[in-house]
């Protein structure tokens, strides 16, 4: 576990959502970096990949993270929520969990992801919920459930990241 004081734990609204109670318990230092990049502490944790796939983290420490992204604009020919979408906002967010596990000077990089899809999803929002499983000196392991609008689970992952020093 890190002994850093996160000194960002405040609340903030996304613009798109204006949606006010966001939990990011986020240390200043990395809210800082991105800032530099002019990325906002909504979106940090996807990059431009992210962006582009509306993925926003809503819920952020070392120890749990919550994300949402929209299926539309993610679906595969058929109108079903696509797999490799739904991977992602499991990366996204357990990488998100590893990097403020790792602290300052570290960064973390996935090295194991497994996903077991479960049902489709055609529209609306999907929640991701990564848990810490274990988390250590050099990896932390997250598992994720990526669940619909109505709760129903759509996807299940596992995500193991290495922790590297900058």
């Amino acid at each position: 576990m890190s002994d850093q004081t996160p000194a960002s734990t405040g609340t903030h609204a996304t613009p798109e959502s204006g949606e006010p109670g966001i939990k990011l318990n986020v240390p200043q230092d990395v809210l800082d970096h991105f800032a530099k990049l002019g990325v906002t502490a909504d979106t940090f944790s996807g990059g431009h990949l992210g962006e582009k796939m509306g993925i926003r983290i809503v819920e952020a420490s070392p120890e749990r993270v919550v994300g949402t992204m929209p299926v539309e604009g993610n679906q595969q020919p058929y109108g079903l929520l696509h797999g490799g979408a739904s991977a992602a906002l499991a990366e996204t967010i357990g990488s998100v969990g590893a990097m403020l596990h790792a602290g300052p000077g570290r960064y973390a990089v996935g090295v194991d992801l497994n996903a077991t899809h479960h049902r489709s999803a055609t529209s609306g929002l999907v929640t991701g919920v990564a848990t810490a499983v274990f988390r250590g000196r050099t990896a932390a392991t997250y598992e994720i459930a990526i669940t619909d609008d109505q709760g129903r689970r759509i996807t299940s992952c596992r995500l193991t990241c290495m922790l590297r020093d900058i």
